[in-house]
């Protein structure tokens, strides 16, 4: 019975004896180790192993047949293990050959998992560096296919993300299509709609046609939400159709948030003065790296240069706004760069906001096969979903804001999606409630439109 107990504690506790080939303990480890294997084959495909690429599965493999992980135990290592293979770190098996622990196999593990988490967050909280980060590593192109089908339903709807624990501007989005053909490393798109079909309502403009609005109420629209706004053009007969529903609907402020230069048809063509053109603004640095397939910076600011040239609104977005070595300059180069190319009469409006990650989002990053530093940033849990501390934010925010100055009374400016305890010490003011940003943003955006000549 005591030799029996022996063998039962070394194999499950991972005690200090060593069998030989000789030993019963030998074969117990064998049946163990072989037992664990097919427990390994069967919870891996559940877990984001299967993602990581050959060197990779090969060491955390033997690191979970060693340790016996649990399924819990080998997600966490393997996103760990994919996030530094996107940040090319060091690779978690070379962290995990690193340490040494004892040869208590169960205490090692726990030793060892909890290291690992601390050196990831370490990882984490530094400040990203794009320097040797190569150029190379972008995904390759992949030509959209755009394809028709017919919807029931118009597609018009509130935004997807707005809540009551952030302050929301209660935007309505319309989804004229469905699919970007940008490849934004954060973007939230990837989670909805997989593959490389973009997809154009075959009856979008009949249906838009018919779409009866209260004309005591204003309304404030966007089309950006499922698809950038502008980098189809006119295909389908999309923007002629939004066009048309603007100029019947004068009560409407209409958005098409883009980060494209593909503005032909709007040049070419009269539309109502109460669409605004918004890009979204980011350093070359990012845009580089993370925003593939876009335009370029200087590209987005030209594009609304010739649309502020045809007498209609534009307005720009510093969303997301990231920390990077050397963002504080960056930033403010783009802001200067603005204020001395547009007056503050052809601008409606400038929004900030940061990365914000669902899991959902998190994991459909993780899973695609190349580098990006996007999820290297510390890391707060808020109202379930993951962004930048409230220090972090509260920096970034007040370094564009300040750098803007000139426009600080006369452009509107809003936080998009972001704690209400970060407008006062931003802004100097802040809303109460959604209602009142969403009514005070419609009343400077009309003023802005009637104003115009």
């Amino acid at each position: 019975m005591r030799w029996n107990r022996w063998i039962y504690v070394s194999v499950r506790r991972g005690a200090r004896y060593t069998p030989d080939a000789t030993s019963p303990c030998f074969f117990i480890s064998i049946v163990a180790s072989q037992s664990y294997t097919e427990k390994f084959v069967r919870i891996a495909p559940q877990t984001s192993f299967r993602y990581l690429q050959e060197a990779d599965k090969v060491g955390v493999q033997n690191m979970a047949e060693r340790h016996f992980f649990t399924l819990q135990e080998l997600q966490l290592v393997s996103d760990m293990a994919l996030d530094r293979a996107r940040w090319k770190a060091e690779s978690v098996v070379e962290a995990w050959g690193g340490m040494n622990t004892g040869s208590n196999r169960v205490r090692a593990k726990k030793e060892m998992i909890s290291m690992l988490k601390k050196q990831h967050e370490k990882l984490r909280e530094g400040i990203r560096s794009y320097e040797n980060f190569a150029l190379t590593d972008k995904p390759k192109t992949i030509k959209p296919v755009l394809q028709t089908e017919v919807r029931r339903e118009l597609g018009l709807g509130r935004c997807p993300v707005a809540s009551e624990k952030t302050r929301c501007c209660n935007l309505l989005t319309l989804d004229a299509v469905q699919k970007c053909g940008f490849d934004c490393s954060y973007c939230s798109i990837q989670s909805f709609y997989h593959g490389n079909k973009v997809t154009f309502d075959e009856n979008f403009a009949e249906k838009l046609a018919k779409l009866e609005l209260d004309p005591s109420q204003t309304y404030h629209i966007g089309t950006g939400q499922s698809s950038d706004s502008l980098m189809w053009g006119n295909h389908q007969g999309v923007l002629e159709a939004l066009s048309e529903f603007a100029q019947k609907n004068p009560n409407v402020i209409l958005e098409l948030k883009t980060k494209s230069k593909n503005i032909s048809w709007l040049l070419e063509n009269d539309y109502p003065k109460n669409i605004i053109c918004t890009w979204s603004l980011n350093p070359q640095t990012v845009i580089d790296f993370e925003e593939h397939l876009t335009a370029s910076l200087e590209q987005r600011i030209h594009s609304a240069e010739k649309i502020a040239a045809k007498g209609r609104l534009i307005g720009f977005h510093f969303h997301p706004i990231m920390m990077y070595e050397g963002w504080q300059k960056a930033y403010s180069e783009i802001c200067a760069d603005i204020v001395s190319r547009f007056s503050a009469d052809q601008v409606a409006l400038v929004s900030m906001g940061t990365l914000t990650f669902t899991k959902s989002v998190m994991k459909t990053i993780r899973q695609r096969p190349f580098a990006s530093k996007i999820l290297q940033m510390p890391m707060e849990e808020i109202a379930g979903k993951f962004s930048y501390p409230l220090p972090d934010k509260l920096d970034m925010f007040g370094t564009v804001y300040q750098a803007l100055g000139e426009w600080n009374q006369k452009v509107f400016f809003y936080l998009c999606m972001e704690a209400q305890s970060l407008w006062e010490p931003v802004f100097g003011y802040e809303f109460e409630t959604n209602i009142d940003l969403e009514n005070a943003m419609k009343t400077a955006y009309f003023e802005k439109i009637h104003s115009l000549a």
